[in-house]
């Protein structure tokens, strides 16, 4: 995978632009339509496959996505041939089975497009162009009382994440320029409730797609969501 180098280190705890009080993962679709308006186009909901490395069910009822080393790769295709790629990673504590209800628990997000109708060495114009304007992700977590909550939001226009210098539009960040896709390298969900087995993450990518390449009359604007659960490790006394 091709992650673009920013200059410095960005900690999105202080770049967001803007912070929203979503309540849960049900709130989500409201805050994506709302930021839409009548330009979205279409919802992509692509389902989560479960890797064969992956921290499985140990008695909790919750399995998880990510692997064991910290790490999932998540794709969507928003046209024939065009594939949006969200990666994740544990950042600190880097193995998730250090993933304990208090303490920080940090990761890292990317995403890029890949246009598989053309060579990766292609020049821009020869490829379907993807904007990024907007990323939110909500939580919600699996708690042994039965109980919910939705501890960690996070809300951003990349552009106020990226350089200055890094090709943008109206239409948001472009993801598929030399200079790479949105690198968030750091972000940090704080303590759970105590009884937490599981939280789960999800990502909504609000999104321009050029439906041919170098045709600035084509674009279409689409909502891809990705859903992230992650398992949470009571402390060994």
């Amino acid at each position: 995978m091709t992650y673009r180098r920013t200059r410095g280190t960005v900690r999105a705890a202080a770049a967001i632009a803007a912070v929203a009080a979503i309540s849960g993962l049900t709130g989500c679709s409201q805050l994506i339509d709302t930021l839409n308006g009548a330009e979205t186009v279409q919802a992509v909901r692509p389902t989560p496959q479960a890797s064969a490395d992956n921290d499985l069910d140990d008695g909790s009822g919750f399995e998880s996505q990510f692997t064991r080393d910290g790490s999932v790769s998540l794709s969507s295709d928003v046209a024939d041939g065009l594939e949006v790629r969200l990666d994740v990673w544990a950042y600190d504590p880097k193995r998730t089975m250090e993933w304990h209800p208090d303490g920080e628990k940090s990761l890292g997000f990317a995403v890029n497009v890949y246009d598989h109708r053309v060579d990766e060495k292609a020049v821009l114009t020869q490829k379907r162009r993807v904007y990024l304007s907007q990323i939110a992700i909500t939580s919600q977590t699996a708690q042994a009382s039965n109980q919910t909550s939705s501890p960690f939001q996070f809300t951003a226009d990349p552009r106020t994440l990226v350089p200055t210098d890094t090709l943008r539009s109206e239409r948001g960040l472009l993801l598929n320029s030399f200079q790479g896709g949105l690198l968030v390298p750091q972000t940090t969900i704080n303590q759970l409730p105590a009884d937490t087995q599981g939280i789960t993450l999800q990502f909504a990518l609000t999104i321009a797609v050029e439906g041919a390449a170098n045709d600035d009359a084509s674009f279409q604007q689409q909502t891809v969501y990705q859903v992230l659960p992650i398992r949470i490790h009571p402390i060994e006394n």
